[in-house]
């Protein structure tokens, strides 16, 4: 996740939209689970940005004008280019994906063969600057994706984060995708890499689009819901039955804000972000958000058939527990990892585990020493697929 932490794990994605978006103003810039069965849940508060039920003021929502189909320079800095895509408008209004590229000036007359798409996970944005210089330094074009309601993405008459299907970011992708082949051709072979619900979003648009990708990465999917399926199995008509009448209902925030404490600069972490789109706590979750969450894990327990290359990368530790400790800073304080290794086998015929150890639940996001096995692994991975 760009995500949650705490005793809970985290979210993400509804029906297929695809087609050419366009492009318009650019505004640049979990550990949560359900509610007992049983339990009070408070009305929902749909109006304005909800973060963690204090409304966040228009103004407070950083804005870029851009022509339609221009990029604009980023919030990340001179080498970082946004492009705003328009999409299908919902019950709140206009919608939009915002799509990040990373293009230093000596790559303006380059265009390569081979592009990583990045999705994020809950609560979250795209600001991992160190993973896309990664991947251009080798050659491969950079882009990532703010879904709808994310990030850049994120309008103030929008509830955070809100889907009730996660094929809704079907369009989100497709957009997206035609983004990157309108700029590099229509061969170009494109890996998509997701993290934690972005991971879930990936796994499940990739298994239903056969042949229209050259690989797949996650980084600490969320495969399954935090404790087992059976949890997941038992929960589940609980959660549907208030998405049903109240899907907008905030369920009870849990999130103790450990896992933004071991990244954020101001905390001992390393990593500098924007607190509006990366709140702490999170957003609140939504009951048809989880909802259809779980209806993804779901489908992920039958078994899916992807039909490229997968190569699913998770922490060695899980350690959620109701305090502190300085140990939280090398482990998965979001996910259960092992749950997540036990999945991943099922997501195709082709699937690669790698086991990170002192890895945090955003693997980019962990220690230096930590960081270089990541993307040792991902370029041992490319190599081997013939991607590199």
């Amino acid at each position: 996740m760009g995500d949650t932490t705490g005793t809970t794990p985290e979210p993400p994605s509804g029906p297929s939209a695809a087609g050419t978006a366009r492009a318009g103003t650019t505004r640049v810039g979990p550990a949560p689970t359900g509610p007992a069965p049983g339990a009070d849940v408070p009305d929902a508060d749909v109006a304005g940005v909800d973060v963690a039920g204090v409304d966040v003021p228009d103004e407070d929502v950083p804005t870029v004008a851009s022509p339609p189909g221009e990029w604009v320079q980023d919030v990340l800095g001179p080498d970082y280019q946004a492009q705003t895509l328009d999409l299908t408008p919902d019950d709140e209004g206009d919608v939009v994906a915002t799509v990040v590229r990373h293009r230093p000036p000596t790559d303006e007359a380059v265009r390569p063969a081979r592009a990583l798409l990045y999705l994020h996970g809950w609560s979250d944005y795209f600001f991992q600057t160190e993973l896309a210089e990664h991947w251009t330094a080798r050659g491969v074009a950079f882009y990532a994706l703010d879904l709808r309601k994310y990030g850049r993405s994120l309008r103030a008459h929008q509830t955070p984060g809100y889907v009730d299907d996660l094929e809704t970011y079907d369009e989100d992708i497709a957009a997206a995708l035609d983004l990157v082949r309108r700029e590099l051709g229509a061969h170009a072979r494109v890996v998509v890499m997701g993290h934690s619900t972005g991971g879930l979003v990936a796994s499940l648009w990739a298994h239903r689009n056969p042949g229209a990708l050259a690989g797949l990465v996650l980084n600490s999917p969320w495969l399954e819901l935090q404790g087992s399926g059976m949890l997941r199995h038992l929960s589940s008509p609980a959660v549907a039955q208030i998405a049903r009448f109240q899907p907008k209902a905030p369920l009870p925030n849990i999130d103790p804000g450990f896992y933004n404490r071991t990244l954020s600069a101001a905390s001992g972490g390393e990593w500098t972000f924007d607190d509006r789109w990366r709140p702490n706590p999170s957003f609140p979750v939504r009951a048809g958000w989880l909802s259809a969450v779980m209806t993804g894990h779901t489908v992920v327990a039958r078994g899916l058939s992807i039909d490229v290359p997968i190569l699913m990368m998770a922490s060695t530790r899980t350690l959620i527990t109701p305090r502190w400790n300085e140990a939280m800073r090398s482990a998965d304080i979001v996910l259960d990892v092992e749950l997540l290794a036990r999945r991943a086998v099922q997501l195709g015929p082709c699937v690669t585990v790698v086991r990170i150890a002192g890895g945090v639940h955003d693997l980019v996001l962990s220690a230096p020493p930590v960081r270089a096995r990541v993307y040792a692994e991902l370029d041992r991975w490319s190599a081997g697929y013939g991607w590199a």
